[in-house]
């Protein structure tokens, strides 16, 4: 299962990542819609980065996530809030929420990790169903171009506790990218090495806008990364943006 071993790293690996900047170009797309939101579902949260900071603006947040692992790590980041969110283990194709918001958002390609097209046409279908009318769907992707470029490659992050060895490799006949993983954290005076494995589907733009469609969507969108301007050919980061 992704993120079992590289959940405990994950921030440490990952605090490059501009979720502040991410944040403000959700912003610029809500006031394009027209949409002001009191409650918002971070899907596939992770260790609930943006769900901590769309709390801290006084929205009520649920995070969703598959991992266990992950959503321990957001419950403890999230603890000290006046206004914590809430966090729920939910694949996202099997997303059911008790009440309607009006934000979703999908932060850090996790629409990648939906492998299988069919589940995230389901996907599409539930988000619709979870947001109340006029509310807004964002998210965004590693392009297929991505993707593609990244077969053959080695990648490496570290710090002074962990060590991670990504090998990538994209397969054209599936479309889908696979990332091997070797990841040594430091465990006193040891290191301890664990494996992981995880896949990214490369979707197309025609294909999320016809489902987002197919969902009964409208005004649906899509945007260079963080740019209220369409994507350049080699986009490396794609999002969209739809409305119920």
């Amino acid at each position: 299962m992704p993120y079992e071993a590289l959940a405990a790293s994950y921030d440490r690996l990952t605090n490059d990542v501009p979720y502040e900047a991410v944040l403000a170009f959700y912003h610029q797309l809500l006031e394009r819609y027209g949409c002001k939101p009191a409650s918002a579902v971070d899907l596939a949260c992770g260790t609930g980065s943006m769900a901590v900071l769309l709390a801290r603006e006084g929205l009520s947040v649920l995070g969703v996530d598959q991992s266990e692992e992950m959503l321990t790590l957001a419950a403890d980041k999230a603890a000290e809030l006046d206004n914590p969110p809430y966090f729920i283990r939910q694949r996202m194709e099997k997303l059911r929420l008790p009440l309607p918001v009006d934000l979703v958002v999908c932060c850090l390609d996790g629409v990648n990790y939906v492998t299988e097209p069919a589940a995230l046409r389901e996907c599409f279908a539930r988000v619709f169903k979870a947001l109340n009318p006029g509310g807004l769907f964002i998210f965004d992707i590693n392009s297929e171009a991505k993707l593609r470029a990244l077969d053959g490659q080695i990648l490496l992050d570290e710090d002074d506790e962990v060590f991670c060895l990504w090998r990538a490799a994209f397969d054209e006949a599936t479309r889908i990218c696979c990332y091997g993983m070797d990841i040594f954290q430091k465990e006193g005076k040891l290191w301890r090495r664990s494996r992981e494995e995880h896949l990214e589907y490369a979707y197309r733009v025609d294909e999320l806008t016809r489902w987002l469609s197919e969902a009964s969507f409208s005004r649906i969108e899509v945007y260079a990364d963080r740019k209220l301007s369409p994507p350049a050919p080699d986009e490396q980061r794609i999002f969209f943006a739809a409305q119920k």
